[in-house]
Order: C-alpha cells, then sequence, then structure tokens
C-alpha cells in the first residue's frame, strides 16, 4: 500500500492555510502557495514526514511561528511547509541547573515568563519576542536588546534534538555547562535556517533575574556622538541607539531635545551607582541625561527602544535591514548609511543593538515597490558594512533576499565548504533549498 503525506501527519491543504504559509513578515512572496502545511504532533510525525519527504524527492520548508524576515520561510508550489507551532511544550524547567528543555514552537516571551517563576529568565529577547517562536530564533541565532552582555541565541543553547533529511534524530551537546567531546555540532545547527536539520527540541541556558535594574537615557546632539559615547560604554546589559529619524517617529516630541538616543540598562546589585558613574562619563556631550532604577520608569524607556520598529512601519512599508561592523566603525557606517540616504533620496530610519555593533537599517520604500533607487540604497548599505569588516547580516539570518550578497562576504573555499555540508547531512536537498547558503 502507498503511503501519502495524509497518512503521517495532519496535513491542510485548503487554499487559506496554503496561502498563509507562503510567505513570512519580510512580506516577500515566492509566486505560488505550497502544496500542503503539514502540522505534527510529535517528533515521531516529523520523522516520518521526512523519511516521506527523502524517498519522494518533495522538498519541506520548516516553519515556526512566520515572523522571519528573510524569506527563509518562504515556500511555493512543489513544496510542503512543515508547521512546527503545534510542538509547543516547555517540557522542563530546573531552577538547579538553570536550564529549560523545550519545543520548538514555544513563543520566547512564554518562556521568559514560566522562567521567572522560578527567579530566572531567558536572555535573548529579539524585538520579535512575543510572537517569535524558539524554533525560528534557533534557526536564525537571533539577538536582541541583551545581546551586548548575553550574547545571541547560540550562546544560549546548550544541546537540540535534531530531525536529519532521512528521518533519523541527532540529539547534541549537554545540559552540563561546557562539553569539548566531538565537534560543536549544536552550533553548527543554529543559524541553520533549517536547511540541515529540524530542530524538534532544544536544551537552553536560564539565568537568574537580576537583584536591581537601573536605567540611564541620553539625547544627545547627533548620531555621531550618540555612536562615540556608547564606545564608552563595555559593559552595559543593554545598549541601545535610535538615530534621529527613528526618534522622531517614536517620540516627536522626544525627537526636539535632541538628534540622538541612548539606551542603557545595568544590572546586579550595584547597578544604580554603576549607572551613575556612566552617566557621569557620558554628560559631557549628551544633551540631557536621565537616570532610574524604578522598574515601571525603566519599563516606559524600553518602549521608546521596542517602539521603534512599529512606529516606522506605521508610515509605510519598509525593508528590514540588519548588518553588523566592529564596534570600532558603529559611526563611521552611521555616517555612511545617511549619506546614502542623501544621496539616494530614500528615507533610512537607523537603530542599534550598539553593545554588540549590529545595525537595523529601515529603509522606506516608494510606496511599497523595491524601486531601482530602494533596492541601491540597501546594495550600498551591505557593501559599506563589508567594507568596515562587517558582515551582511548580524541577526536575520540570510533566507532568500540576502543570498545574493553572499559572494560578497564569503570567499570560494569557504562557500564550497558550506554546500559540502549541506550535501553531507542532505543529500537529496529536501530541505529547505534555495536558502541560507
Amino acid at each position: 500500500m502507498t503511503v501519502t503525506l495524509d497518512d503521517l501527519a495532519p496535513t491542510d491543504r485548503s487554499v487559506a492555510a496554503r496561502t498563509a504559509a507562503h510567505s513570512d513578515r519580510s512580506g516577500w512572496s515566492p509566486g505560488t502557495p505550497p502544496d500542503a502545511v503539514v502540522r505534527p504532533g510529535s517528533i515521531a510525525e516529523v520523522q516520518a514526514v521526512l523519511r516521506w519527504a527523502t524517498a519522494e524527492r518533495v522538498t519541506v520548508v520548516p516553519r515556526g511561528a512566520g515572523t522571519g524576515l528573510t524569506g527563509g520561510a518562504s515556500a511555493t508550489a512543489g513544496q510542503v511547509v512543515l508547521d512546527l507551532s503545534g510542538l509547543d511544550a516547555i517540557e522542563s524547567i530546573d531552577p538547579v541547573t538553570r536550564t529549560a528543555v523545550v519545543q520548538p514552537g514555544v513563543i520566547v516571551a512564554d518562556l521568559d515568563r514560566a522562567a521567572a517563576a522560578h527567579g530566572l529568565r531567558y536572555a535573548p529577547d529579539p524585538g520579535s519576542v512575543a510572537i517569535a517562536s524558539i524554533g525560528g530564533t534557533i534557526a536564525t541565532n537571533a539577538g536582541g536588546l541583551r545581546c551586548a552582555r548575553h550574547g545571541g541565541t547560540r550562546e544560549a543553547v546548550l544541546g537540540l534534538d535534531v530531525v536529519l533529511a532521512d528521518g533519523e534524530l541527532l540529539r547534541t551537546g549537554t545540559a552540563g555547562p561546557r562539553s569539548v567531546t566531538g565537534y560543536d555540532l549544536t552550533s553548527l545547527f543554529v543559524g541553520s535556517e533549517g536547511t540541515l536539520g529540524i530542530v524538534v527540541r532544544a536544551t537552553v541556558r536560564l539565568q537568574p533575574l537580576p537583584v536591581s535594574t537601573a536605567t540611564v537615557a541620553a539625547l544627545f546632539p547627533d548620531v555621531a556622538t550618540a555612536a562615540a559615547a556608547a564606545l564608552t560604554i563595555p559593559a552595559a546589559d543593554t545598549l541601545e541607539l535610535l538615530d534621529g529619524a527613528t526618534l522622531a517617529a517614536v517620540d516627536p516630541v522626544l525627537a526636539t531635545d535632541g538628534a540622538a538616543f541612548l539606551l542603557i540598562q545595568l544590572e546586579g546589585p550595584s547597578a544604580l551607582a554603576e549607572a551613575a558613574a556612566l552617566a557621569d562619563r557620558i554628560r559631557p556631550t549628551a544633551v540631557r541625561v536621565d537616570i532610574t532604577d524604578d522598574p515601571a520608569r525603566s519599563e516606559r524607556l524600553i518602549a521608546t527602544r521596542r517602539g521603534a520598529l512599529p512606529a516606522v512601519q506605521r508610515l509605510g512599508r519598509v525593508l528590514i535591514e540588519d548588518v553588523s561592523v566592529p564596534r570600532t566603525a558603529l559611526a563611521e557606517t552611521l555616517a555612511g548609511i545617511a549619506a546614502i540616504s542623501d544621496s539616494t533620496g530614500v528615507p533610512v530610519f537607523t537603530f542599534a543593538h550598539a553593545g554588540a555593533g549590529v545595525i537595523h537599517p529601515l529603509v522606506l520604500t516608494d510606496d511599497g515597490a523595491v524601486t531601482p533607487r530602494v533596492q541601491e540604497t540597501v546594495d550600498a548599505i551591505v557593501a559599506l558594512a563589508l567594507r568596515l569588516g562587517g558582515t551582511l547580516s548580524g541577526e536575520h539570518g540570510i533566507g532568500v533576499l540576502k543570498r545574493r550578497w553572499l559572494a560578497d562576504e564569503l570567499d570560494p573555499v569557504a562557500r564550497t565548504t558550506l554546500h559540502r555540508i549541506k550535501d553531507a547531512l542532505d543529500p537529496a536537498g529536501v530541505l529547505n533549498p534555495g536558502k541560507a547558503i
């Protein structure tokens, strides 16, 4: 008897389901919708689907919450979407080892809340923390506001259960604090965008909630001065920068007092004293500096930063870029982005995880269209970051939309090596083809 996809896991072929699953938050469309959406309810069902896909040579596109920004979860005719949102259990939280075991469909903010009940937290907090899934953030190695001190998702993942293309279940890493046994397979899969295997379980590191947090908010006369001030702050837990255009979109009143905004958070028992010392350091070049250890007021200041993307998106469709440069090149990069915007006439709104050198230029399209001048602007920004020793993606991944620049960053030997790894793990090429590499 012939085994069909419907025999292996719940499968939806409705127009509504296929249309909803053919793109991600980038808005990029690959054309016609996929053939079906499969919603496995167990790891065994994921294994069965991949065995079938490899045998039948049907390509599979893994999907979490669909919040990706580079088309990594986009799917088209002839493909099957593997929707992992139903695998959403927080299987365990261990307050002694400070670890959690979670399935890929768990929303990041939900894990953070569950950890808080044990006096712990999950450090990665991308801007989409309230809607992004753990699996998706592992796929792209997402970062977030706390990446200045705590790093991105890779630093938080201790081990993975991964279903390979042939349906085998691979377990990587350990729940212990450290292991040097064999190659670091865990790190290989983090950021691989579903092209090497399907993450079905993750063991992640948790951290104690800080006993105290102090927040510093500073306005500067221009973005170059703000970037220079950021360089004098090496140890902040959060270090975020908004340029004048972004600040005006978020808070026009605040923007009348300064042309750049720096948000700093310090954690620990001496956070307020450290914040006061830090404020004294940056005050000579700032227009205004505010300090607080009041949680409610801190949340309002954090909201200014978190509101950046939605505030700019209200002005029209934007291309959300995420280049990254060495911190020493931050000021030069921001100045260069402003010059590119002036040259092409395309508005660019920029904010940055300044502590990690990750910069998000939001390039405003022409009434929703990526016209030649819009594309020229994006191309120039990527070229600028690469010229200054950076990378074309700091946390969003490559997906489809950034593959055009891969050869500008990776030499032929590096690209060949990536394809050899892909061929070794997915010889039939069924896992998310045309993405990441």
